[in-house]
Formats: C-alpha cells, sequence, structure tokens
C-alpha cells in the first residue's frame, strides 16, 4: 500500500509535523501542549464552582477529567498512536472512520501517531478529546474550557466594537440617498473590517490576550499593502448579480452564508458586515455557521453567538445596544439564522463534504455567496497542502464549490495557493514568517460558475 504523504495524481502531501523546523512541527510540539496545559489549569481552577454546583460529583468528575487530558498531553510529547474516541456521540463513528482510513494508508510500517500524521488531522483530533474528556465525566459535560478567552477578547475590544457601530449607524442614517459608488465604498471598508478581524485568534496566541484595541476603520489604509491577494471586486458583483426582480417587480436580493471563525471581536466585525449587506438590501439573508463544540480556543458556538448579540444589546453606548437589538430582531424574523453542523468540528478537507457531509453540501449549495472566514477554513479548502504558491484556488480546492466562496483570511498557516508567479519567494526573501504570522491577509475567490 503506497505511503500517506506521497504526491499523488498531482496532489501534494499534508502537511505535518514530521518536517523539524516546520511551522506543523512547532505547534504540534510547543503550541498545542501549552494550550492543553491552559485546558487542564483552567479547569482546575474552577474546582470550587463545580463543587458548589454539583457538590462532591464535581470535584470527582473535574479529577477525572484532568487524569484523562494529562494522559493525553503525555501521549502528545512522546508521539503515541492516535487512539480510537469512545464517548459513543453521534460523531464518534465517523472519527474512528477517519482513524482507520489513515491505518490503511500507512499500512503496517507506522503508526499513525501525533507527529507523523497531518498536522491538521492531529489538530483537530486534540479538541475533540477534550470534548471526550468532560463528556466522559458529567456533570461537567458541557463545560466550556475556552469561554474565559473568549468573553475576555470582547470586552478588551468594546472601543473597536463602540466605533464600528457607530460607524454603522452613519450608514443607516443616510442610506437612502447612497449613491452605487459610496455604497460599495462601505462594503469595501466592512468587507476589509471582518478580514483583518480575523487576526484576533486565541489559538494561534495559545491564548494568550489578543483583542482589537484601535480603530478598525481608522487602520485600514495602513494594512491595504499586506493584502497578497484581493478578489473583493468578484465578492461584489456576484452579490449584484444575485439580485432579481421580485413579484412585485421589487429587487430581491441573494442569500449570504458566513461559515464563522472566531469569537469575541472577530464575531462582531462578522455581525456589522451582515447588518450591513441585509440594510443596504446586498443580501435578502445571513446564514451563520458555527461549531457545535468548543473549539480551536476562540472557534464561536451557539452560545458565543448569542452570548455577544445579548452584550451589545446591553451595552452602556447608544449605537451599541442599538445594534444589538437590531441583531436580535433580524434572528427572530429570521432575515439572520445560525447553524451548526458536526462536520466543522471533524479532520475532513472541505472537497470531502459532498461525500461524507451530504446534507451541510446541499444547505451551501441554496447560498448565492459563502464567505469562509479564517485560518482554519482555508486549511480545509486547500486541504493543508504542500501546494506551490502559484497552483491556482481553484485547483486547491479539488471540486470543492457548492456556491460562489470566499475566504477571508490572515495568514497563521504556512499554507497558501493562488499567488503571482515570484510573489512567494519575494516575500520569504523580506519577511521569513510572512505565512504564520497574521501579518498577511487574502481576500480569495473563486465561483464553479466561472468553470462551467
Amino acid at each position: 500500500m503506497m505511503a500517506a504523504d506521497q504526491t499523488v495524481h498531482g496532489v501534494p502531501p499534508s502537511l505535518s509535523a514530521k518536517v523539524v523546523g516546520s511551522f506543523a512541527y512547532f505547534t504540534v510540539k510547543d503550541r498545542l501542549p501549552t494550550i492543553l496545559t491552559k485546558v487542564i489549569d483552567t479547569i482546575h481552577r474552577n474546582k470550587n464552582k463545580f463543587f458548589e454546583e454539583y457538590g462532591e460529583e464535581g470535584i470527582q468528575a473535574e479529577k477525572q477529567t484532568i487524569s484523562l487530558l494529562s494522559k493525553m498531553r503525555n501521549e502528545l510529547q512522546t508521539d503515541k498512536p492516535i487512539l480510537a474516541l469512545t464517548d459513543g456521540l453521534q460523531d464518534t463513528e465517523s472519527w474512528n472512520q477517519y482513524l482507520q482510513r489513515h491505518q490503511g494508508l500507512h499500512g503496517d510500517q507506522e503508526s499513525v501517531s501525533w507527529f507523523k500524521s497531518p498536522w491538521l488531522y492531529v489538530e483537530c483530533y486534540m479538541y475533540r478529546r477534550i470534548q471526550e474528556a468532560l463528556w466522559l465525566n458529567p456533570p461537567i459535560s458541557d463545560y466550556d474550557v475556552f469561554n474565559d478567552g473568549k468573553t475576555q477578547s470582547f470586552f478588551e475590544s468594546q472601543q473597536a466594537v463602540m466605533t464600528l457601530c457607530t460607524y454603522l449607524e452613519g450608514i443607516n442614517k443616510g442610506r437612502e440617498e447612497l449613491s452605487k459608488n459610496q455604497l460599495l465604498e462601505h462594503f469595501n471598508k466592512l468587507l476589509l473590517v471582518s478580514l483583518w478581524g480575523n487576526k484576533c485568534d486565541l489559538s494561534i496566541s495559545a491564548g494568550q490576550e489578543n483583542s482589537q484595541k484601535t480603530s478598525p476603520i481608522d487602520s485600514l489604509s495602513s494594512l491595504q499593502s499586506f493584502i497578497l491577494v484581493d478578489d473583493s471586486n468578484m465578492v461584489w458583483s456576484t452579490l449584484l448579480s444575485a439580485q432579481r426582480p421580485g413579484q412585485s417587480g421589487k429587487i430581491t436580493a441573494g442569500r449570504v452564508d458566513i461559515v464563522l471563525d472566531n469569537a469575541g471581536f472577530e464575531l462582531v466585525t462578522d455581525l456589522v458586515l451582515a447588518d450591513f449587506l441585509v440594510s443596504s438590501g446586498l443580501a435578502r439573508e445571513i446564514h451563520f455557521h458555527g461549531k457545535s463544540i468548543p473549539w480551536f480556543v476562540s472557534d464561536v458556538t451557539a452560545n458565543d453567538f448569542q452570548w455577544t448579540i445579548r452584550q451589545t444589546m446591553a451595552a452602556n453606548h447608544k449605537w451599541m445596544s442599538k445594534s444589538g437589538v437590531q441583531w436580535q430582531s433580524y434572528l427572530k424574523e429570521c432575515v439572520w439564522s445560525y447553524h451548526d453542523h458536526p462536520f466543522w468540528t471533524q479532520p475532513h478537507e472541505f472537497c470531502d463534504m459532498a461525500t461524507d457531509a451530504p446534507d451541510l453540501f446541499a444547505t451551501l449549495q441554496g447560498a448565492d455567496l459563502l464567505l469562509f472566514k479564517g485560518d482554519l477554513n482555508y486549511r480545509k479548502l486547500t486541504g493543508d497542502r504542500e501546494w506551490d504558491h502559484t497552483v491556482g484556488f481553484d485547483s486547491a480546492l479539488r471540486g470543492f464549490g457548492p456556491a460562489p466562496l470566499c475566504s477571508l483570511r490572515t495568514l497563521k498557516a504556512n499554507v497558501q495557493v493562488g499567488l503571482q508567479l515570484g510573489q512567494g519567494e519575494k516575500l520569504t526573501s523580506q519577511d521569513p514568517d510572512w505565512m504564520t504570522s497574521g501579518k498577511y491577509a487574502i481576500i480569495q475567490f473563486y465561483s464553479p460558475k466561472s468553470k462551467q
């Protein structure tokens, strides 16, 4: 049987920690154990809370959860084989089948282990095992170990959130008088704010404080030169071409789906963009897609989504609370909706979605535009492989394209496609960490329609 990391049919191998000194190696060796240690500390720090809520049972659950997490940390650090999940949840079988698939690819020569397997897989697996440790230990099964960091990121970005909501109010006040060019200008700004909101990622900083302190609008022009691919004009024209004359001759807009990344400030930038798209008539409805379990330290869950809107409503700032009230009414009127699906918290690359999650693929086909936020989504879009930088985005997607899609991402992992000839080499000579520092960004678009 062929080794799992050979180039097959022109598809390069997955990035993995096998290469000593690579970013994947550094992540598995240093960042993941740091995150696990913080998770263990967080659970231990909440011991009294568990005791108050659940008595002796809570203390027992805390001890056993920590024991399972410490065991996993040891497996990771000593490059032990990846183990099957035992918690019997709805996605357990699918995870274990994925492991068997990898074992089949490896053959008998070597086990599927932490450092030898695809980085994307082992990183996702670690977060799923954190959930397993909690789920196996009721009554603390539903505890979100990352919650404190997410709420802190939101509160520390208050000034920037107020600025954004004030900017949005300004647009709404003069909405009737806006020319098409002014509308485009506001769209471009808010798309960029949502893009750069992706810098606030707690998994890349291993949970260190990472909030937005400056005005997100004022810093846009100074960041422009760091955008390596800018297909924002295609996003705009996709929104315009989704507009159709309705029954009464009135123009109706299309549906936009936003596949979310981080909670905290980044989620607010996504909500502000979504509000603008609906209020300006560029979108008829917005479907948000988040994670069904706490994931990659700061990813959005249903709880984070609802909490953020409630906090915005309750803010002691006129335009911020007005925005929150508006968002709540969009949800009530089903103009906005939040969805999660187990596929988002599995290790599959997105080209597997049509086979492994046909229901989700069919849901996404109903969108006129898909916005994929952040680094993990980009890694899954491109399969997190050792692509040459000049390979087209469409090639790296390997057939995935339920609808026109755009990746909004600041670069924090060493995969990037769709660059101009020589662009990657030039960046490497000027700034060796360009792919992992979060300093550079892309707005990269693909439409399956353009392939027909």
